[in-house]
């Protein structure tokens, strides 16, 4: 069974007093700059877990990122997402957060129905995975906390985004394929689902026009 490290533990390593590690890891004064700087690289090294329950009370912060993704995006065939999300938990833990998943169901989407981790001030910022529609993306904007898009984004909106470079990405698949010798391309995707399905389709087809193939695909377009 691993050993849970302590303020004492840091302490002994760096010959020091426990009352000297929790001034400094609470960002206390009594504690010079340099030596708060030393305790918590030590902290870290050693795998020290803050208190976060306290640490909240202190900051009056939830230390929780909510990462809310569409219901249409959670059946038994995208696991792409869910594996995104345990990604996410994993970095924001990392960083002294947490991450809370919630979806959105397609009747609060239709009625614009905002988080209730929002509503509760359960968390301090809030993960979009998963293209929404425009309309609930224009009632976040009433939302009090940092949010930003992953997997999508809107150009009409002023929101951050975190997307893959969709666009190059097809493009340079679609070169790749037809260098090997094929013509008969087709691309497969409901290009009204996501801006990132768009992309992709945008650089295929301009793969086809420099290498004029025609596109002769019957096209989905939800």
């Amino acid at each position: 069974m691993n050993h849970k490290v302590t303020m004492k533990d840091i302490a002994d390593r760096l010959n020091i007093s426990s009352v000297t590690v929790s001034k400094a890891l609470g960002d206390k004064d009594g504690v010079s700059d340099s030596l708060k700087a030393k305790i918590k690289q030590v902290a870290e090294e050693m795998g020290y877990r803050y208190n976060t329950a306290a640490k909240s009370m202190k900051d009056g912060l939830s230390y929780n990122i909510g990462v809310m993704i569409p219901e249409r995006f959670t059946g038994t065939n995208h696991s792409f997402y869910f594996r995104m999300y345990k990604y996410i938990a994993k970095i924001l833990e990392q960083g002294g957060y947490y991450g809370i998943m919630t979806t959105l169901g397609e009747e609060e989407e239709s009625t614009l129905t905002l988080p209730r981790l929002y509503y509760e001030q359960k968390i301090d910022g809030l993960i979009i995975l998963g293209q929404i529609g425009k309309p609930y993306i224009e009632a976040m904007q009433e939302m009090q906390l940092p949010k930003i898009f992953l997997d999508f984004y809107d150009e009409h909106v002023d929101m951050d985004a975190v997307v893959t470079d969709n666009f190059y990405g097809a493009y340079e698949l679609t070169n790749l394929l037809i260098r090997g010798g094929h013509r008969d391309i087709a691309y497969v995707g409901t290009l009204y689902s996501t801006s990132s399905i768009q992309d992709r389709f945008l650089g295929y087809y301009k793969s086809l026009l420099e290498h004029r193939i025609p596109c002769t695909i019957s096209l989905d377009i939800g």
